[in-house]
């Protein structure tokens, strides 16, 4: 077998190996799995130092900084239109966005399953790396841990990220008002129902496809076009409220707006896209297309004088050409969102009771 220099440690067997206890120990195997895979897939100056947390650098005068953190147990990992991986970066760089701030950073912890295998984990780590560098928005940190067979489910992933808000700018839930206007970005229901669809083994003639997506460059572009109500000094103008639509989908977003700025909402079936495809898989599973997650949507409040200039603005995007008008911000000491039909009656669009859709982010 010829001598084994002393300290000589085998580069990771990437294609057959599979994560071993050790690679959560604190000792040579983790701390090659941290450069081998992680490293060298987020490669860039912050995490390069190396050290337990890491320095950043001073954001610009008046800015305020925005974090925000979210955990990922998808199942499915890998899904059409994305996987663990992109959706871990896509889900909190949008979370930062919808506050109105500039991502800057992400950190991420790993939570591995002993045996999983290193391809599949590479793949899962090439994917964040990718979104990340799209984004722009590079991860500086991170941690990871291992845990036994049996006790997890291959990688649970959590990121968190750090952005920088402009000076007066205010974007928070409590800020609709009545007579506001409520608009949707596109299609709803696409993530969730791919996710589903794929667990349930469903063909379509048009296959489902996750709209997992960073959506920063979006929101920028709606609010150079049309500055949050704050910025503008008018409460008569301006975006009051943008949130990405995610577990509860629509439905459960709105409710949590109408309850933090105490207002009801009155929304109009006939404004809602969704792709034929995803209506009939919704009617097949018996799900409502307003409770199904999204991952690359948001429901943005705005006031009636500037909602026209704002959908002009979002449809110039690629990643709004199907945003619309779906509803108003109305009067209403209980709160509740209601629905037009398109049968001419209403209903009441309650908040989600219970998990509709286990294990979709």
């Amino acid at each position: 077998m010829g001598e084994v220099k002393r300290g000589y440690v085998r580069p990771l067997d990437v294609k057959n190996g599979r994560i071993d206890m050790s690679h959560g120990s604190g000792g040579k195997a983790m701390a090659q799995l941290i450069e081998e895979l992680f490293a060298r897939a987020f490669n860039n100056e912050l995490l390069a130092q190396g050290n337990d947390g890491t320095v950043l650098p001073a954001l610009q005068a008046g800015e305020r900084l925005v974090m925000a953190t979210d955990s990922h147990v998808v199942s499915p990992l890998f899904f059409k239109g994305g996987d663990i991986g992109c959706l871990s970066v896509h889900g909190t760089v949008n979370d930062v966005a919808v506050m109105g701030a500039r991502p800057l950073y992400l950190a991420a912890g790993f939570i591995l399953e002993e045996g999983f295998p290193l391809s599949e984990l590479k793949k899962v780590v090439d994917s964040m790396a990718a979104a990340a560098r799209e984004a722009g928005v590079p991860i500086v940190t991170g941690d990871t841990k291992v845990v036994e067979q049996g006790k997890g489910d291959g990688v649970f992933i959590t990121t968190t990220g750090v952005g920088a808000l402009p000076a007066g700018r205010d974007l928070g839930g409590a800020n609709a008002r009545p007579g506001d206007v409520v608009i949707v970005s596109g299609s709803i229901g696409d993530h969730g129902t791919a996710i589903m669809s794929q667990r349930e083994s469903l063909a379509f003639d048009t296959e489902i496809e996750s709209d997992t997506a960073c959506l920063h460059n979006l929101i920028e572009t709606m609010l150079a076009a049309v500055p949050s109500t704050s910025e503008v000094g008018n409460a008569a103008r301006g975006i009051r409220v943008i949130r990405d639509a995610t577990r509860g989908g629509v439905a459960t977003t709105l409710n949590e707006i109408a309850k933090q700025s105490g207002v009801g909402v009155m929304l109009n079936e006939k404004g809602f896209v969704i792709k034929p495809q995803v209506d009939a898989a919704c009617e097949f599973l018996g799900l409502d297309p307003l409770y199904v997650a999204n991952e690359g949507k948001i429901v943005v409040i705005v006031a009636r004088e500037d909602a026209d200039a704002l959908l002009a603005a979002m449809r110039a995007h690629p990643q709004g050409k199907d945003a619309s008008v779906v509803g108003d911000v109305l009067e209403d000491p209980h709160h509740f969102v209601q629905m037009r039909t398109g049968f001419g009656g209403r209903r009441i669009v309650d908040w989600l009771s219970g998990e509709q859709l286990p294990r979709i982010c």
